[in-house]
């Protein structure tokens, strides 16, 4: 018996093939196999990014706190917006669970009301934040329009290892802390 070559592949099934498996990898990749903190915490990551989001919040509540004790003028101007801030930070705090939530009276006095507590204290972090004021109303403008951007920012690039749900309210509240640099840095009444 002459012994014979075995058929080749054709150059079709080895990509198919390839393609396979290239797929299979990608899949298997996204089933999260490093258990649910993703480090040795043991705190689950969307709790981290979003207790880290609050506390990022809560910074810019300081400052907007700051600039209006420094330029008690900008009030008017700045409140809707410090509005939205404490808003964004009270939607990104973690849900409690539902007996917690019965419990309080409403889900979202917690981080408000640290972030409250901490703004109306006239030493500690408020204090030295005055501090950091410009001394020139629309230099204190600029300057909270520049943490609002940094934090849009940062808030951006975090989208990319968020769950989905989480990665949507960051990008709603980016989207909105760009928007919050922009009416800071603008003439109001102006038309554009």
């Amino acid at each position: 018996m002459p012994w014979t070559l075995p058929p080749r592949p054709s150059r079709r099934s080895l990509l198919t093939g390839a393609a396979g498996a290239a797929g299979a990898a990608l899949l298997a990749g996204c089933t999260g196999g490093g258990g649910p903190s993703g480090d040795g915490t043991g705190i689950p990551l969307e709790r981290r990014m979003r207790e880290g989001a609050v506390r990022d919040s809560a910074r810019l509540l300081e400052r907007y706190d700051a600039t209006v004790a420094v330029h008690p003028g900008l009030a008017e101007r700045l409140a809707p917006l410090r509005a939205a801030v404490a808003a964004h930070s009270a939607a990104l705090a973690f849900p409690a669970p539902a007996a917690t939530r019965s419990a309080s009276a409403s889900p979202s006095a917690s981080p408000s009301a640290s972030a409250a507590a901490a703004a109306a204290t006239p030493s500690g972090s408020t204090a030295a934040g005055r501090a950091d004021v410009p001394p020139k109303p629309a230099e204190a403008l600029s300057a909270l329009a520049d943490a609002e951007r940094s934090l849009s920012e940062a808030r951006t690039i975090a989208l990319a290892g968020a769950p989905g749900e989480l990665a949507r309210l960051l990008a709603s509240v980016a989207a909105c802390g760009a928007v919050h640099a922009y009416l800071l840095t603008s003439t109001p009444g102006a038309a554009s």
